[in-house]
């Protein structure tokens, strides 16, 4: 019987994972959570999994959280975005463990970008020896409906720096289900699995699809690179957070986001869902 630990169960990703392993009565589910009381109401009803207090940046949460565990999965906090220091310990102590799997949310095209906190994490979960599955997702949907949600919602805006370029975006619920999918089958350890929807849309597009679903209009304003990194600041994000986002819409601008592959289609053994799937599931948070 698998034990996973789950970090990050309550998020765009994480809740569609616990989701797809919560009737598995070979699997027992521990969740790391850094605010316990909030979650505990959510996850109620979920028989095989646990609730325990979890901080990357707090080693005495590690042992119980690590307890009895073999396999792990995990997304880096946005807010955390030094590797060495936030990050190091929580992967020493997994490897202390003899972890069987650890599964970690990077980013497609990681390995061309070695500035970037994903790129460093697959690295030392390399230099580490512990046997991985590298899921590396093009842009999230959800996206939308999280750190651009103020300006679509007030503004009917899509304030994103990401000029004429185009993006393969994917569902966190898509890569929820893959995530569940690698954790209970072996053929993909020690593999790096590039995940993207079916096709890559300009952010025009993106504004087309959603003023035709949610029947309002949506505009796509094309700031650039330093108004929007002042704009979020300005907002109050934390500037680490902010500085990363800037390098991924970079990244974007070279053309570097257009990559569409099969490989989620592959795992899932269905098409994954598309931009107007998304926007029609996800219309009250945009009206």
């Amino acid at each position: 019987m698998d034990h996973i630990l789950i970090i990050g169960g309550g998020g765009n990703i994480g809740y569609p994972l616990v989701e797809y392993l919560a009737d598995r009565t070979d699997i027992t589910l521990t969740l790391g959570m850094r605010d316990t009381k909030k979650e505990n109401e959510r996850f109620k009803d979920f028989e095989n999994a646990t609730i325990v207090r979890f901080d990357f940046l707090d080693p005495t949460t590690f042992p119980e959280a690590f307890e009895g565990v073999n396999k792990v999965f995990f997304i880096r906090p946005p807010q955390l975005a030094k590797p060495k220091e936030d990050m190091a310990p929580f992967l020493s102590y997994a490897r202390k463990q003899n972890i069987e799997q650890i599964v970690f949310v990077s980013l497609i095209g990681v390995e061309k970008n070695p500035v970037t906190p994903h790129h460093k994490i697959e690295k030392m979960i390399r230099e580490l020896q512990i046997p991985y599955t590298f899921i590396r997702p093009s842009f999230f949907m959800q996206n939308l409906n999280t750190t651009h949600q103020e300006d679509i919602r007030k503004n009917h805006d899509l304030f994103i720096p990401a000029g004429n370029s185009k993006t393969s975006f994917i569902d966190t619920r898509d890569i929820g289900e893959i995530a569940g999918i690698c954790l209970t089958d072996n053929q993909y350890l020690n593999q790096e699995l590039e995940i993207t929807g079916s096709q890559a849309l300009t952010y025009a597009e993106i504004a087309a699809i959603m003023s035709r679903v949610l029947n309002v209009p949506i505009t796509y304003s094309k700031p650039g690179l330093l108004k929007f990194r002042r704009t979020m600041i300005h907002r109050g994000m934390e500037k680490e957070y902010v500085n990363v986002m800037v390098m991924l819409y970079l990244i974007t601008q070279l053309g570097n986001a257009k990559k569409v592959t099969d490989t989620a289609e592959k795992v899932l053994k269905h098409a994954p869902r598309t931009f107007e799937m998304y926007v029609h599931d996800y219309k009250d948070s945009f009206l």
